[in-house]
């Protein structure tokens, strides 16, 4: 692959209203499955502020309380066409995404990032899916979490975490250089996620994103802000957000309404190769030849 496409606004914009497929059909399963969502980060700042996408984003994500992301992951077995045009994708032991969370890929059209170019996986187009887990309310049991969290995303996703230099980048090129092994790697990751999502929600008090990066697992989101859902549109589609989401926009964010600088109004994603004409398959398949 050569240099990261660039996205003009008119190939963004059908970007974006093809990715809206994959939220409506992923709204219908759960709505099925009685299985609960909300629209987060930059796409809840969309609805709120654009009533849709923000003009420059180039995804959508969204939120799944820890039980429902686990349910959502057992019911798309057994429901779903494992050859069907919507795939959820996780890394397991079949299969290695890249990723730390869940992605829904649809595999009508093709997309690939640069971070999963030798990744053998529908290269569709991807919408983001994060777990909402529980935070201990014991500081030493808080501190211990983050350590799981961290040593999750290390050895599931297999690098060192962008930005992280000093004793944490050379404490995980470390970690990664002694335990090589597949098997021992989904050992270690599969016991870390098990450790770190542990807490219940009527013993504590707060809420934390795990696996949407170093930055974000931090934050702690007092469980009201989630204790019901509201709805928003986005893109003339009813959508549901956390009943709290003024004050959740506002501790991720700060003044949400305020447009960022020029020069961050752009796709945050590195892309290699974009074809929204092409099934997926046919990038596969040139690619094995």
């Amino acid at each position: 692959m050569s240099e990261s496409v660039k996205l003009n606004r008119e190939l963004l914009r059908e970007l974006q209203l093809k990715q809206l497929d994959m939220l409506v059909y992923f709204k219908s399963f759960c709505e099925k499955n009685n299985l609960r969502f909300f629209l987060f980060g930059g796409c809840l700042i969309g609805a709120i502020r654009h009533g849709g996408f923000i003009p420059w984003d180039d995804d959508i994500d969204v939120i799944m309380p820890r039980p429902d992301y686990e349910r959502l992951y057992t019911l798309w077995k057994e429901q779903e066409a494992p050859d069907g045009r919507f795939r959820l994708l996780r890394t397991d032991e079949e299969m290695f995404t890249g990723n730390i969370f869940t992605t829904l890929t649809d595999t009508n059209y093709t997309l690939v990032k640069s971070n999963q170019t030798n990744c053998d996986i529908p290269h569709g187009l991807v919408m983001d899916i994060f777990p909402l887990d529980v935070c201990p309310d014991s500081r030493f049991a808080r501190k211990m979490q983050y350590i799981w969290a961290m040593l999750y995303s290390l050895f599931l996703a297999q690098v060192v975490p962008e930005n992280h230099g000093g004793l944490v980048g050379l404490g995980s090129r470390a970690l990664l250089g002694i335990f090589r092994g597949k098997k021992t790697r989904t050992k270690i990751w599969r016991f870390a996620q098990k450790q770190m999502s542990k807490y219940r929600i009527d013993e504590n008090n707060c809420l934390t994103e795990l696996c949407a990066g170093p930055h974000w697992m931090k934050l702690e989101f007092p469980k009201e802000i989630y204790k019901d859902a509201k709805t928003v549109r986005f893109e003339g589609i009813e959508m549901p957000c956390m009943s709290g989401w003024e004050e959740y926009l506002t501790m991720v964010f700060g003044d949400y309404m305020q447009f960022p600088p020029k020069e961050e109004q752009k796709p945050h994603h590195d892309i290699d190769y974009i074809d929204l004409e092409s099934p997926c398959r046919t990038y596969d398949d040139k690619r094995k030849k």
